[in-house]
């Protein structure tokens, strides 16, 4: 029997996904709910109706472009954390973290250099830059981490497309 390497308990490492599930069906329950009053605004025939309706449809619309963007980028982010963990590439969070669960942000802040320095020789190669939004968002910056996340997804797209 080989052994496995310490991966979380199913139930565990699925919590995010179900949660995610739910909160996409509840939005799309939402979108449906202003459709349909949307709609209804618009049949009145009304000038401010119509005005009203239109416009209050553009938000659900929105939204659903949004919503499938994130999917998109969640599928390819498992994607290529699928293919770093095969290669043994995977980075690993062992950083040191509070009796409350908070990553000591002065060693997430040392271990950002190699990951940036890493981008920077290879500003092509999606694993640096998905290293590097693991260490952005270790740091506590979560809107760099995901715009790294999206460089690396976007420079994996278009190696499967070569």
């Amino acid at each position: 029997m080989s052994a496995q390497p310490d991966r979380p308990p199913a139930r565990r490492r699925y919590t995010g996904l179900v949660g995610a599930v739910l909160v996409t069906v509840l939005l799309a329950l939402w979108v449906w709910l202003v459709g349909v009053r949307s709609v209804q605004l618009i049949v009145t025939g009304r000038a401010v109706g119509i005005a009203l309706g239109t416009a209050f449809l553009v938000l659900p619309l929105l939204v659903i472009a949004l919503i499938v963007r994130e999917w998109l980028l969640a599928v390819d982010v498992q994607r290529m954390a699928d293919e770093l963990d095969r290669a043994g590439e995977l980075p690993v969070d062992d950083l040191p973290r509070s009796p409350g669960g908070r990553v000591d942000r002065q060693v997430a802040r040392q271990r950002f250099e190699p990951a940036r320095q890493a981008v920077e020789a290879a500003p092509d190669d999606w694993r640096a830059w998905y290293r590097l939004a693991f260490a952005y968002d270790a740091a506590g910056d979560r809107r760099r981490a995901r715009g790294s996340l999206r460089r690396a997804s976007r420079l994996h797209r278009g190696r499967e497309q070569s």
